[in-house]
């Protein structure tokens, strides 16, 4: 595949934005959300909210999986690294995101705690057998796409009989957080509200559709997402990465709201099928299991949400090896990440973004993840609200 010719062509993304604005209504308006962080920065990116009719828009969506770790699940992993002292190890993105105290992980490293930055689950494995001194401690954050690496970690450290490494685990569920958002648009209050209107602070905006995720489909397929059409009524087109892929699926969306349909479509059928990873998903399946509830940055807590491992594999749960009960924190009062989690404010709606808060010094971890819709804003999409003043990389195609 030559990615960059075949699916940045500039040619190719004009034409399609002008059948999006030939088939988009004028006299209506089109709400779509992205639910997936990657495509935010895809968006931003590449510009392209600037090649669509002003009455179809983009809504950024909870699928950061840094974004909707609460502050007290880093709480709880900075305080097992500096109370218990074991070696904490974790993907890069979860290192700088703010914590109680003035805290992050990378803070609490300063200050003697043994914090590894890990590239995969295996580096924070190896660790494991090289000292086994040391209790090392796996972090596990994200959606269903960095789920099947730990599961694959924890069944290699029963094999191996490690017994000086456990997983604290956070990982979420793609299509819980979908019933948050879209449960939260059917309220009296959200379920009246038009395109650019604000919902109640708890809730979201009634959407008109929705672009589902590239990387957590291929593991998981398209199927689950059919309860979406099937109980509320919405349309959802799996899309992949690049600036054709979105912009197709955003076509295939309105093709979809002007027939009055309701299906789920795949845009991106090179990776994603309806049946996804059938061997990750039973590896999954096997070493963990639902936990009653989660919370989540700005969904609040969602039943059913997030995995814990199973009895099986208990011995290698973090929270039952070094018990530290998990303490609710409320967000920075200044901070709107969970406001921009639930779509119903965007980065340019918070009145520290871009001042008290950046990269360099974020207040909320919308700012801090690669996948955040603070972070796509600041890099690119801040540059194009200066009158049409564009990043270098801002309008490619």
């Amino acid at each position: 595949m030559k990615y960059i010719d075949e699916f940045r062509d500039g040619e190719l993304a004009r034409n399609l934005a002008r059948h999006i604005a030939a088939a988009a209504d004028p006299a209506r308006p089109y709400r779509f959300m992205e639910f997936c962080g990657g495509h935010t920065h895809a968006i931003a990116r590449y510009g392209l909210k600037a090649l669509l009719p002003p009455n179809v828009r983009l809504i950024h969506g909870p699928g950061c999986p840094v974004c909707v770790l609460p502050i007290g699940r880093v709480d709880q992993a900075i305080r097992m690294a500096l109370e218990y002292e074991v070696t904490l190890c974790t993907y890069g993105d979860c290192l700088r995101v703010p914590a109680s105290n003035g805290l992050s992980l990378l803070k609490a490293k300063a200050r003697g705690a043994d914090v590894r930055m890990v590239y995969s689950t295996q580096d924070a494995l190896a660790l494991a057998q090289r000292h086994p001194e040391r209790q090392v401690v796996f972090f596990a954050i994200g959606f269903e796409t960095t789920t099947p690496p730990t599961a694959v970690a924890i069944a290699q450290a029963q094999a191996l009989g490690l017994g000086n490494f456990s997983v604290l685990c956070c990982h979420v569920l793609t299509p819980a957080a979908i019933i948050g958002i879209l449960g939260a648009a059917q309220t009296p209050e959200t379920a009246s509200a038009q395109a650019g209107a604000k919902a109640d602070p708890q809730g979201g905006l009634a959407l008109d559709g929705m672009v589902g995720p590239a990387h957590v489909s291929t593991v998981i397929g398209s199927a689950p997402y059919e309860f979406v059409p099937e109980r509320y009524g919405k349309p959802v087109v799996i899309a992949g990465f690049e600036p054709l892929d979105m912009l197709q699926a955003i076509l295939m969306l309105v093709r979809q709201v002007n027939d009055g349909r309701a299906e789920v479509e795949n845009e991106f059928t090179r990776a994603v099928t309806r049946q996804g990873n059938p061997k990750a998903q039973a590896l999954v399946a096997r070493i963990f299991t639902l936990r009653p509830e989660f919370e989540w940055r700005g969904l609040g807590t969602l039943p059913a949400s997030a995995l814990m491992l199973s009895p099986a594999y208990a011995g290698f749960d973090a929270e039952l090896r070094f018990p530290l009960p998990y303490t609710p924190v409320p967000d920075h009062k200044a901070c709107e990440c969970g406001a921009i989690l639930r779509g119903v404010k965007e980065p340019r709606d918070c009145k520290v973004f871009g001042s008290v808060c950046t990269p360099d010094n974020p207040l909320g971890s919308c700012m801090v993840s690669s996948e955040g819709a603070c972070a796509a804003h600041y890099t690119y999409g801040r540059y194009q609200d200066l009158g049409g003043m564009s990043h270098p990389e801002a309008h490619r195609p």
